[in-house]
């Protein structure tokens, strides 16, 4: 999701409709935005799991991720940390080029407004709670990652996939990852292309293979040396 900094129609949608309710998928880079097989499952076995959450949650626990979309990690995110009653402020940070609209927003949200906080989120913007601080830095990732001053203690990789969108899986967008990583960090992400996991390892990961959501056989989990 890189690129200038989009206007409100900049990201073209079509909607597949699965058992679940409707998936939006980006025209712009033939990619549904999360599973269909499951989008608040897949959430919860890759970037959850995956980083080891939410055994690892603490006061102040910075999550980073690259895409935002619908914001469907974030509030996965937030009702795990809820749910595991720890006292204090989850932090979340993340990067996105091209946001959806808010009816879009609105649309993609619906089918999980029972499970999920979805009322925090009306529009792509920052928003601020009593347990959590959602920062949404828009805009071209090789831009705003480098210059950004934070440290993440898990990262979600949630671009669209590498072969549709490689500039936000490029081993200067990992390095700039490693980077931002503070010591004993993580990330996770559903993609277990080689060339990921050869950028993540020379980032100063460590490495690993393991079994994926749904139809996907693998997926990557690292951490920071």
């Amino acid at each position: 999701m890189t690129g200038q900094t989009p206007t409100p129609d900049s990201h073209p949608l079509d909607w597949h409709t699965t058992p679940l309710g409707a998936v939006p998928v980006s025209l712009q880079f033939d990619d549904p935005f999360y599973s269909l097989q499951g989008g608040l499952a897949e959430t919860r076995h890759v970037f959850l799991a995956g980083n080891g959450l939410p055994e690892r949650f603490k006061d102040g626990f910075n999550v980073a991720e690259l895409g935002f979309g619908t914001g469907l990690n974030f509030l996965t995110t937030l009702q795990a940390f809820r749910d595991a009653g720890v006292p204090g402020q989850l932090n979340f940070t993340s990067f996105e080029a091209y946001p959806l609209n808010s009816s879009a927003l609105a649309r993609a949200l619906t089918p999980f407004a029972v499970d999920l906080p979805v009322e925090v989120l009306t529009d792509v913007h920052d928003v601020q709670g009593s347990d959590f601080n959602l920062h949404i830095i828009h805009g071209d990732a090789n831009d705003t990652l480098p210059a950004w001053d934070g440290l993440a203690d898990a990262w979600f990789l949630d671009g669209f996939s590498p072969a549709k969108n490689p500039a936000l899986w490029s081993p200067q967008i990992i390095a700039e990852v490693g980077r931002h990583t503070a010591p004993g960090g993580t990330a996770a992400t559903y993609s277990a292309a080689g060339h990921v996991r050869a950028s993540l390892a020379a980032a100063g990961f460590t490495v690993s293979r393991v079994p994926g959501f749904g139809k996907k056989r693998h997926m990557t989990t690292a951490t920071k040396d």
